[in-house]
């Protein structure tokens, strides 16, 4: 699995479907399509281009909450939120072989999403960020080190965690040593698309 993900932005189609393109141009190889608020038919056009690119690309596209969209495309996978759609469910709808990501603020929720047998979490925020409207509590890698460390006092495998929430290329290291697999980026790959190659040179 890719340890460098690419969380889309733009608030219009086109804003979403430009920063998609430069980003898998300059190296990515895991795109995650998340357009809140957009009108459906938007979000499904965004949706099959984005599919489409990511073929061209042969990367990984993954949609943000609609496990439907996710299916009538044929994507690879979703990913989903505390209060989206079950992930029981997606699995039923997709079948085994796609990928499913959800995400995590506490060790309580990582301990559920390690039951509901998800491929890859999204733990975060790191730190604040204006991506997302309703923010979790921050984490800072304090909250990582003790998520991490509750995991192994419980003798639970830790599984493929990626950190998110105004990650920096100088965060990727310490994240790494306290044992998180990756990291998902949103405002610094859309800002500047040229740091993919070095930010995938200094995962582990």
């Amino acid at each position: 699995m890719e340890k460098l993900q690419y969380i889309s932005q733009g608030n219009t189609l086109q804003e979403q479907e430009l920063c998609i393109r430069k980003a898998l141009d300059n190296g990515i190889e895991w795109v995650q399509v998340r357009y809140k608020n957009a009108p459906e038919n938007e979000l499904s056009r965004l949706c099959e281009v984005s599919k489409q690119l990511c073929s061209e690309y042969q990367a990984v596209c993954i949609i943000n909450d609609h496990v439907q969209i996710a299916k009538e495309i044929d994507a690879d996978g979703v990913h989903l939120g505390l209060n989206d759609s079950a992930i029981e469910e997606a699995r039923l709808i997709l079948g085994e072989n796609k990928i499913i990501g959800g995400t995590a603020n506490t060790l309580s929720d990582v301990i559920r999403r390690i039951k509901e047998s998800c491929d890859y979490i999204g733990l975060g925020p790191l730190r604040f960020t204006t991506t997302k409207e309703k923010l979790s509590p921050v984490l800072g890698f304090e909250g990582y080190q003790a998520i991490i460390d509750g995991l192994r006092e419980k003798s639970i495998d830790i599984p493929k965690i990626f950190a998110i929430g105004s990650v920096t290329l100088e965060d990727i290291l310490p994240l790494q040593e306290i044992g998180i697999y990756g990291v998902a980026v949103s405002g610094l790959i859309t800002k500047q698309p040229t740091l993919i190659n070095e930010l995938k040179k200094v995962m582990i």
